[in-house]
This record gives C-alpha cells, structure tokens and sequence, in this order.
C-alpha cells in the first residue's frame, strides 16, 4: 500500500452495508469476535487474508480496477511485440512465456490481439516467416541452407516451416532460395 493512497482514505466513511466495504467490515467484524480461538498459524493466515482484502478494497477506492482507455491497450501491444520481436528466434516464444514477461495473463494477450485482428500465433508466425523470407534471398552469398534460416527464427522442424512457407508465399523455401522473386508471387522486401 502506498502512502498516499492511505491519506486519501484516512477518516473517510464507507457504507458497510452493501459492496466490497461490507464485505471487508464483515470480515473483521468477525475476525474480531473468532480470532482469539483461533491457534496462531491459523490466526496468521486469516490475518494476511485480511490484508489482503484491505489493499484489494484501496485499490478499488483510488480506481484501479476500472476498464483501461483504449490508449493503454495500444501501449501494451506496442511494448509486446516489440518483446516478440526481440525473442523471434526463441523457440518456447509462446503465450504464455510473452504474458508472463508483462505480468498479463494470456487471455488479456490473446485479447490484445483480438482486437488487431489476428492471434497470437499468427502474428509470431508471419514476423517469423518474413525474416526467413529476407535471409533465404541472402543465404546463398552466406552459404546458409533453408534449415538453418528456419531454425534461426525458431521453426523446430524444417518440414512444418517448408509447409508454413509455401502457404505463405506460394513456393517452396529451396525455390524461392534458388531464385527468388522470379519463382513466386512478388513481395515487398
């Protein structure tokens, strides 16, 4: 709890009747009449529990809770793909390890995504099957073959990226490796 949190509510009045304050005043209310039968270990969870309710009760009060401006969830994305940009090639890039990262839960990271119109998986796959794209036109100079730039941008399996890629861009890797943008579908680089 901060401090200026506990000033904004010192000596303030809250109806114990009805909302998250009646549940809390019924809390202590009760911890006061029981506690005392109560063994110490038990008496020291039901003590954290308690403030636990109490800051859980702050943080409603200075409005903590409420829905998040639209401006918020822009920064949010903005910020976790940059993070999947950084970690690409990583293999476990997954949900749940990007959520984690943020301190989101999944299911707000796969909303975020949501609302771009597209998954999660998606967007990783198509970053991903861009940047092999980019390396298969240089790799011949660099002496790299289809399964190396595959693994460099974290496809395991060089069957599923060769599948992945063709339904991408309508060549295999090998083709569009030997000849570029005269075999497939023309791409902006």
């Amino acid at each position: 709890m901060r401090d200026e949190d506990l000033h904004a509510l010192t000596a303030r009045a809250f109806s114990s009747h009805d909302g998250s304050a009646a549940l809390v005043a019924t809390y202590f209310a009760q911890m006061a009449r029981e506690g005392a039968a109560f063994d110490e270990v038990i008496s020291r969870q039901f003590v954290a529990t308690g403030l636990d309710l109490l800051a859980l009760f702050i943080n409603e009060q200075r409005g903590r809770f409420r829905p998040q401006p639209p401006e918020t969830a822009t920064a949010m994305v903005v910020r976790v793909k940059g993070h999947i940009l950084q970690n690409l090639s990583d293999p476990d890039l997954s949900p749940t390890t990007i959520a984690a990262a943020h301190f989101i839960s999944v299911r707000y990271l796969h909303k975020l995504f949501q609302l771009e119109g597209t998954t999660v998986g998606e967007w990783i796959r198509a970053e991903r099957l861009e940047r092999c794209r980019r390396d298969l036109l240089r790799s011949p100079a660099l002496g790299l073959g289809v399964a190396t730039i595959a693994r460099r941008w974290g496809f395991v399996s060089p069957s599923h990226f060769s599948r992945v890629f063709r339904a991408a861009y309508g060549v295999a890797p090998r083709d569009w490796q030997a000849h570029g943008l005269s075999c497939g579908r023309r791409t902006d680089e």
